[in-house]
């Protein structure tokens, strides 16, 4: 069977549940995905046949509103991974729906008025119909991928940091990004992986990168030379830069757009709901 995941929004149901006296409730063990009946006993709660998990433990998970919990053996462990090579820390972070991903503490998706779900459907919708063969070039939990790879013939997804795709096999909403076979998972850099790859691959390009203070090569003009190298005619990128009405995000945006001109891409435009910017080679 898959793992136990839990947050503290499961937590809290038990927790309530418990205070009502009542000795089963229906709770989500995928973080949402589907439900359970579990059985509550004086000493804790009956997770599975051979898994009892303490009324202490469901209580710590309660308190630790940024963290998603694995279940083994009736511990918990929190899901994080540390990388040596980018000194980065990688962990699960829960909302009523798709985790998000904290990358030395910072959400990997838009969290706030939206869910990382409906934050991955806007970029989609944004380079729409989404066809062919599409480039991913920043996995993270493989949301994009995924969504992509339900559209399009093939989608090509690369990832930096080895530990990412750790918290990924403990995410249940992550697990087609291992078990479709339409999607093909790349490790490396992108700035060098996407040099090596062959011309006019692509008809469709999502550009989701870090924050510029962390991969500021993934928006320079060298890059999107070779982005726009890769790309068929008329083929279509989505470029994630932020928040439009930030004074960063203004600026961001400007220099996107400018240096998207320089290497060549034309109709760019703003995608505000989306949180970035169209271009067409």
């Amino acid at each position: 069977m898959n793992e136990i995941i839990l947050s503290h929004f499961q937590a809290q149901i038990l927790l309530t549940a418990k205070h009502k006296g009542l000795e089963r409730v229906q709770i989500s063990l995928d973080l949402g995905i589907s439900t359970i009946t579990v059985q509550l006993t004086t000493h804790g709660v009956q997770l599975m046949p051979d898994q009892l998990f303490s009324w202490e433990g469901v209580k710590s998970i309660a308190d630790s509103a940024s963290s998603c919990f694995v279940i083994k053996n009736g511990v918990a462990q929190s899901i994080q991974f540390y990388s040596e090579d980018t000194q980065r820390l990688f962990s699960l972070y829960p909302t009523l729906g798709a985790p998000s991903m904290l990358v030395s503490g910072i959400p990997m998706h838009r969290i706030k008025d939206t869910d990382p779900q409906q934050d991955t459907l806007e970029k989609i919708r944004s380079i729409k119909p989404v066809v062919g063969q599409v480039l991913d070039t920043a996995t993270g939990l493989g949301y994009t991928a995924i969504q992509a790879a339900r559209l399009a013939e093939h989608v090509t997804t690369i990832e930096l940091d080895p530990p990412v795709l750790q918290v990924c096999r403990l995410n249940p909403w992550s697990r087609e990004l291992f078990d479709n076979p339409k999607i093909t998972q790349l490790i490396g850099d992108s700035y060098d992986v996407v040099a090596g790859m062959d011309a006019g691959s692509f008809t469709r390009v999502i550009h989701d990168p870090p924050v510029i203070s962390l991969a500021g090569e993934l928006y320079s003009t060298d890059f999107y030379r070779e982005l726009w190298r890769v790309m068929r005619n008329q083929a279509r990128l989505f470029h994630y830069v932020g928040d439009p009405e930030s004074k960063s995000g203004r600026i961001i945006t400007s220099g996107v757009m400018r240096r998207l001109e320089q290497a060549g891409f034309r109709q760019i435009n703003r995608a505000p709901r989306a949180f970035g910017v169209v271009a067409i080679k």
